[in-house]
């Protein structure tokens, strides 16, 4: 597969799993809801979003640098809130 296409196919990817946080950060914006959300999940979660963006970066791969920053933003947001809100 040429490097151009392997290259969108890996930020199409990046945008559908980092889209999939806005619905639940907006929810949690508008309600200051966090009862359902497992702590838990958001730490682990939280944690492999950052090992994946250090991997991303020490290999140079921009889809995973961008995809892994802005949902380490959004799942932080989450967690944040999840701490603030209980």
């Amino acid at each position: 597969m040429e490097q151009l296409a392997i290259k969108l196919l890996g930020f199409a990817a990046a945008t559908c799993t980092t889209l999939a946080y806005a619905p639940q950060f907006i929810k949690v914006w508008r309600t200051r809801s966090t009862e359902d959300i497992s702590l838990g999940m958001f730490l682990v979660m939280l944690l492999g979003l950052l090992l994946w963006l250090l991997y991303g970066v020490l290999s140079g791969d921009a889809p995973l640098i961008v995809a892994n920053a802005i949902t380490t933003v959004l799942a932080g947001g989450i967690l944040w809130m999840k701490l603030k809100y209980g």
